[in-house]
């Protein structure tokens, strides 16, 4: 029943305002709109709900994530809007902080409110 249907994605955030600035500014998503309860986003054909919420224990894994045709290309791009990456001292990243496994090519980084985000190229490998 639900394969067929759109993905909706959330993440939570205490401030939406920031969030909106983060998500439009800095993660190039496109705006839809903004409620008291949520800012809405469109990332390819996900809708990207961050919601409202008093309090936030940031959580240590992804919580959200993008494919990406290139991720040194983009990696470069969003440092150059501020975006600091991610540093795994139990993982082998490059000096780019990008992770190398079979298959893929990984980057961490965080939003406003310390939701750990992460880019991913499939390699193919």
């Amino acid at each position: 029943m639900l394969s067929s249907a759109e993905l909706v994605a959330f993440a939570p955030s205490t401030d939406l305002e920031r969030s909106r600035a983060f998500y439009t500014d800095v993660a190039g998503l496109e705006f839809i709109e903004q409620t008291p309860f949520a800012c809405v986003f469109r990332s390819g054909a996900t809708m990207l709900r961050v919601t409202a919420v008093a309090e936030l224990t940031p959580q240590p894994f992804t919580v959200l994530g993008w494919a990406v045709a290139d991720i040194r290309e983009a990696v470069a791009e969003l440092r150059g809007r501020g975006v600091e990456f991610l540093t795994f001292d139990t993982l082998p990243q490059d000096t780019d902080k990008i992770w190398t496994t079979p298959g893929a090519r990984i980057a961490w980084f965080t939003d406003p409110d310390d939701n750990v985000l992460s880019l991913t190229e499939f390699t193919g490998d």
